[in-house]
C-alpha cells in the first residue's frame, strides 16, 4: 500500500494519487485536518433524526447509501429523496461533498461530476458495540453503484473513504489481493489470495479500485466508527461519483 502527500493532492498535483496496478490502495494522511473532523463528527451526531437506518440498525449513514438501499429494496426512496438527503449533507456538514470530489479528482487526474439524480458522498455510522464492531461488515466488492455498460467494459472505478472518527481499536479495512470476477460473492480462491489491513487515522483518505475485494473488520471500544465515502467511475472523458 502506497502513502501520498496530502500537500501534493491539496495543490491538485498533476500526477494522479489512484493506485498503481500494484498497489493494493492508496492511504493519503491528513486529507482532513483532525479538528474538521472533529467538528463534523459533532455535527453528524446532532443530525442523528436525519439518519438513515440500514439492515436493521447494524448500520445508519447521513446521506443514503446506494448499496444499502439496493439490498434493502429501497431503490424508489433512494432517488426520491436524493436531492433533499444532498442538501442535509451540506446542511451539517457544509463542503463535505464538494471536498470529496476534489479528492477524487486529485485521484484520477480528470474532472469529476456529481452522477445526476444520485446522492454525492454520505457519511457512514457503525455503532460501537454492534453488529459490525463485533463481526466485521460483508466481505463484498464496490460494484452496485456501476451502471451496466460500466460494468461491462470494466470502467475504471474507485472508492475512498476519508475516517472521520476512527474506533478505539480495530476497524481497520481488509483489502485482498483479490479483484470483481462477475460473481457477488467471493469465492474460496480469492479469499485465499494476500490480503493487507489498511489503518485509519483521524482524517486519513483510503483510495482503492472499486473491484477490489475487501471488508471492514471488527472493532472494539465505546466509540462509533465514522467515515466519509464516495464512490467514482470514469464515463468517457469524465469521471462521475455517487454515494
Amino acid at each position: 500500500m502506497a502513502t501520498r502527500d496530502p500537500r501534493a493532492l491539496a495543490r491538485e498535483a498533476t500526477a494522479p494519487a489512484a493506485p498503481a496496478a500494484t498497489e493494493l490502495a492508496v492511504r493519503v494522511r491528513g486529507w482532513l485536518d483532525a479538528a474538521l473532523c472533529a467538528q463534523i463528527a459533532a455535527s453528524v451526531y446532532a443530525a442523528r433524526e436525519d439518519w438513515v437506518e440500514a439492515f436493521g440498525g447494524l448500520q445508519f449513514s447521513l446521506g443514503r447509501a446506494w448499496y444499502a438501499d439496493l439490498e434493502m429494496g429501497r431503490e424508489a426512496a433512494y432517488f426520491a429523496e436524493a436531492a433533499w438527503r444532498n442538501a442535509l449533507v451540506e446542511r451539517h456538514a457544509p463542503g463535505l461533498q464538494r471536498r470529496m470530489r476534489r479528492l477524487a479528482r486529485a485521484a484520477v487526474g480528470r474532472p469529476v461530476i456529481q452522477r445526476e439524480g444520485w446522492c454525492g458522498a454520505g457519511v457512514h455510522i457503525f455503532p460501537a458495540g454492534g453488529w459490525v464492531a463485533r463481526q466485521g461488515g460483508d466481505i463484498h466488492f464496490d460494484t452496485e453503484g456501476l451502471l451496466p455498460e460500466q460494468l461491462a467494459t470494466r470502467a475504471p472505478a474507485l472508492t475512498i473513504v476519508v475516517m472521520l472518527q476512527p474506533p478505539v481499536a480495530g476497524g481497520g479495512l481488509r483489502l485482498w489481493d483479490a479483484g470483481y470476477a462477475g460473481a457477488d460473492e467471493p469465492s474460496p480462491e480469492q479469499l485465499a489470495r494476500p490480503s493487507l489491513t489498511a489503518r485509519y487515522g483521524v482524517g486519513d483518505a483510503l483510495i482503492f479500485d472499486s473491484y477490489r475485494l475487501h471488508w471492514i473488520e471488527p472493532f472494539a471500544g465505546g466509540r462509533d466508527r465514522i467515515s466519509v465515502t464516495l464512490h467514482a467511475a470514469r464515463i468517457g472523458d469524465i469521471w462521475e461519483s455517487w454515494f
